[in-house]
């Protein structure tokens, strides 16, 4: 097992990996890297091509390393870098579609998902989830972005963010409830 030593001036580290010095670069990979894998699988399920999503991501975090300023987290503007190239991807693979659904939704009280289950199980219920309405929830609630920025982002209005949230919700809680009276037996 290969020991990462720790780097408690991460400014220092940056400053390094940002002149191009590849042993820099390496320990910013290796310490972020199991963090952004999870980012970009949130969005992509099949996991070597997250992967190869990841790589492309810390290829342009390298190249604009300058364009850090040490203003807020290293960690956030990596992630946010992640997100980006994980939606560019989903973009190339297939065209992703954002229905508009009845607005109704905001009359409607919003639950919160229950569940007793295991995150790699509730991973496997979002994969199954339509990819706009996957894309937005993981933003929404995983990531933590509000629907202008969704909007901005993905190039649709508010109104089909909250739409496509409020549906994977639904959709989530449905299959969730489904496997849940499945384990119980009550089905």
């Amino acid at each position: 097992m290969k020991v990462i030593p720790l780097h408690n001036n991460l400014p220092e580290l940056i400053r390094k990996a940002s002149t191009h010095n590849r042993e820099a670069q390496r320990v910013l990979y290796e310490v972020f890297a199991p963090k952004m894998l999870s980012v970009c699988r949130y969005y992509i399920k099949d996991l070597q091509q997250a992967e190869e999503t990841m790589l492309n991501g810390f290829f342009k975090a390298f190249t604009h390393l300058g364009g850090f300023k040490n203003e807020g987290s290293f960690e956030g503007w990596l992630r946010k870098i992640m997100v980006r190239e994980a939606i560019s991807f989903l973009r190339q693979q297939k065209h992703v579609e954002f229905p508009v659904d009845d607005f109704s939704f905001h009359n409607q009280p919003v639950n919160n998902i229950q569940t007793g289950m295991a995150l790699d199980e509730i991973q496997q219920c979002i994969d199954q989830l339509p990819e706009g309405c996957k894309m937005v929830f993981v933003m929404n609630v995983i990531e933590g972005y509000k629907h202008q920025e969704i909007a901005q982002l993905l190039n649709i209005s508010e109104g089909t963010s909250k739409s496509q949230l409020f549906k994977a919700k639904q959709l989530l809680q449905d299959k969730i409830n489904s496997l849940n009276k499945q384990s119980n037996g009550t089905v």
